[in-house]
């Protein structure tokens, strides 16, 4: 339905509050899922983003790529292999992650963006040791556990007016490439920026209080709840180092993080510039809703 100049006008009068809250803030988006996979909704987000850095707020774009990684390697004859959920990553898949993630994937985020008028430049966590890691699990490979954030590079582009788009391929003191969950790291990146406000575009519509039922969505969860919904049961199985990182978000300082669900389009407007909202926001106790 075609929307009136009068309905197009209240719409923008609305989000009016939501802008002024962000409008110089800093916001990082994990951007992984379905959203990463559908053209449609890979458009929806780049839009989100352009928008959203075009009325002054300081977007920051953390992706992954588990899925194209996953195909890389089976076009070379590398069996995708994972423990815990986490990849297994000898030196030869390290390559081909950093290639991936940083080349292929890194490279056209920037140029989609750029293509509806954003300016973004495309970071690697190895560039300038901006994400140092070390082996997280000597089973896993080159999976790395974060030891230093320097959010330098990554302010340095903000203040300049560009949207860094940073690839979680980190590194160590002899030149190692490690393989960084990408939840781990937009935590980590948001912590050391002071981040406002953590998104987390997932599969899910947010943290349920029932599974199967979509309609049981929790709206929102306080730090100190997150222990007792994870021994209930609520929060189980690959969500719970999802939750886990909003959570050591929050008590690193970001003031909100969201659980949204990336496969509706424009969810990142949805969430920060409507009352509704449409995922689950993490908080620390004493913050006002």
């Amino acid at each position: 339905m075609e929307l009136t100049n009068a309905q197009r006008a209240a719409v923008l009068v609305h989000a009016l509050p939501y802008i002024q809250r962000y409008a110089g803030k800093i916001v990082v988006i994990k951007y992984g899922g379905h959203a990463m996979l559908d053209d449609e909704l890979k458009r929806a987000v780049m839009r989100d983003v352009a928008l959203l850095s075009q009325v002054g707020v300081k977007v920051v774009l953390v992706h992954g790529g588990g899925p194209e990684i996953s195909d890389m390697l089976k076009r070379v004859g590398k069996q995708s292999e994972f423990v815990r959920g986490l990849r297994v990553t000898d030196a030869e898949t390290a390559e081909i992650v950093q290639m991936v993630l940083s080349g292929k994937i890194n490279k056209s985020l920037v140029s989609h963006l750029g293509a509806i008028g954003g300016r973004a430049v495309g970071l690697c966590g190895m560039d300038g040791h901006m994400i140092e890691a070390e082996t997280l699990d000597p089973e896993l490979g080159f999976v790395g556990r974060i030891t230093k954030i320097d959010p330098k590079p990554i302010q340095d582009m903000l203040e300049m007016g560009y949207t860094p788009v940073i690839s979680t391929v980190g590194c160590d003191n002899e030149g190692n490439i490690y393989n960084i969950n990408a939840d781990t790291a937009a935590a980590r990146i948001a912590s050391a920026l002071g981040a406002e406000s953590l998104i987390s575009m997932t599969d899910t519509v947010g943290l349920l209080r029932d599974k199967d039922d979509p309609s049981s969505l929790i709206p929102v969860v306080r730090a100190s709840e997150a222990p007792l919904l994870i021994r209930d049961g609520t929060i189980s199985g690959g969500m719970i180092p999802k939750i886990e990182c909003c959570i050591e978000a929050i008590r690193r300082g970001v003031r909100r993080v969201f659980i949204i669900d990336g496969r509706i389009p424009h969810s990142i407007l949805i969430e920060l510039l409507t009352d509704e909202g449409i995922g689950t926001m993490f908080v620390n106790g004493e913050e006002s809703l």
